[in-house]
């Protein structure tokens, strides 16, 4: 059960919200339970919408944007997007099983992208302290600046929503995965 609260509808959430819950359902076809906790605050909801939005022009592509994301869900042990994102590699990204048990143990089976993923996964558990190292090795399998204050900022987004829904206890509504290896 949630400890925040989570609107049952669009209706039900603040009305400053309501325009970019529509915008989500439209999207996506349906409003997850993470975009409907967030709404409690619709600062947060628009902050959280605006920088997801800002990947739309990256140069970092969307299936390493996921494998990413399952890498930072498993470090910081949040089974609600670790599930969501599971659900979307598989189905969106095309990941197989394979890639998602490498993205969930930090890593890619994809040269270039074990790189990011790496690196993603240093970033998170040295909470940003990366050595000089962990950056030429991420340069190295040829990341510019762009790609990685990118992987920075994907880090940094999913650290957002697995804190959200931790501290909220949301709801999973996507199947379910569990956390294996929490820090």
């Amino acid at each position: 059960m949630s400890r925040l609260h989570t609107p049952a509808t669009v209706d039900d959430a603040p009305e400053a919200a309501r325009a970019s819950l529509h915008a989500v359902a439209k999207s996506l076809g349906s409003v997850p339970n993470l975009f409907r906790v967030v709404a409690n605050s619709p600062a947060a909801l628009k902050g959280y919408l605006g920088l997801s939005g800002s990947f739309a022009g990256a140069a970092l592509d969307a299936k390493t944007q996921e494998r990413i994301a399952l890498a930072v869900a498993e470090i910081n042990g949040c089974s609600y997007c670790l599930s969501a994102h599971t659900y979307i590699a598989r189905n969106v990204a095309k990941l197989d099983d394979a890639e998602i048990t490498a993205n969930r143990n930090g890593a890619s089976n994809d040269v270039k992208a074990d790189a990011a993923v790496r690196f993603a996964a240093a970033v998170v558990r040295s909470r940003g302290h990366v050595s000089d190292a962990d950056v030429a090795a991420v340069r190295a399998a040829g990341f510019a600046e762009p790609e990685i204050v990118e992987i920075v900022l994907a880090v940094a987004l999913n650290t957002f929503t697995n804190y959200v829904n931790e501290v909220a206890g949301t709801e999973i509504d996507f199947p379910r995965v569990t956390v294996r290896n929490a820090a």
